[in-house]
């Protein structure tokens, strides 16, 4: 069980998160939740769990994001893998993104049912892993009838200064798209914002509130150690998938069980 967020803390986090585009939310997670989901997650990179239909990116070589290899999938086990993608599909992650705690924050930004668009380790290998450049989590490129806002992630290790913390341009979010596609900000755009950049170092444990569209990207580590952290996208459930090539996606419906009330406590707000 997660510590959960009272009302006066919450409503701190989130005039933070409206006029940033983001709120460190402090340490959430305890170490017992920490252990199992770090175990799990190397299990199912080096294939010891396995769920068919999870998605798979192995890192570059090189270390950098524009060399990552695309459409490869499973490479065999490696703790080298980027991205872990439909980790709904694991009980334990489930779980963890189903926590009261969680859905009495994301109750309190959407209304009605909630729906998942999608829930992903991020992983930076001991050996550095690779840049993310800054972004963007919405645009066409989503195929959504509207753009999700809110995500939740969760450093399942640290995450200093020097080891791939999150990097974010504050009030970004507030110009809506830099391009239609949405994704990867052209260089000549972000440029001559890298003097507003505001790293958010975080501790094992620690959640951090984000906003879709909020410029956000996060360096190699340089520690020597791996750095994973969940990231798990919410939205309302009448979002709708637009493609057309392929069948319509089906969106998986969180908090079933209704609405998360009471809580503990959460301590400052950072």
């Amino acid at each position: 069980m997660l510590a959960t967020p009272d009302d006066d803390a919450l409503a701190r986090a989130f005039a933070h998160y409206e006029e940033h585009g983001y709120v460190h939310l402090g340490r959430l997670v305890p170490d017992e939740d920490l252990e199992v989901l770090r175990a799990r997650i190397n299990q199912i990179m080096l294939g010891e769990v396995v769920y068919p239909g999870m998605f798979f990116q192995h890192d570059s070589p090189t270390g950098r994001y524009e060399d990552a290899p695309i459409g490869q999938g499973w490479q065999g086990p490696s703790l080298a893998y980027r991205k872990i993608e439909k980790l709904e599909l694991d009980p334990l992650f489930r779980k963890h993104m189903e926590d009261p705690a969680f859905e009495r924050i994301v109750r309190a930004r959407i209304a009605g049912d909630i729906a998942l668009y999608r829930a992903i380790v991020m992983n930076k290998h001991a050996s550095g892993g690779s840049d993310l450049p800054w972004h963007q989590d919405g645009g066409t490129f989503w195929g959504l009838d509207r753009d999700p806002e809110l995500q939740l992630w969760t450093a399942l290790d640290d995450a200093p200064l020097d080891g791939g913390c999150l990097e974010f341009v504050p009030g970004t979010h507030k110009r809506g798209l830099a391009t239609p596609l949405g994704g990867v900000i052209p260089r000549e755009m972000t440029d001559p914002e890298e003097s507003r950049k505001v790293l958010v170092p975080a501790r094992a444990g620690d959640v951090v509130l984000i906003h879709n569209y909020v410029w956000h990207r996060s360096g190699r580590t340089l520690t020597g150690a791996q750095r994973r952290a969940f990231s798990v996208c919410y939205m309302s459930a009448a979002t709708r998938c637009r493609r057309k090539k392929r069948a319509p996606r089906q969106f998986v419906r969180l908090f079933q069980g209704g609405a998360a009330v009471g809580g503990t406590g959460m301590g400052a707000v950072e």
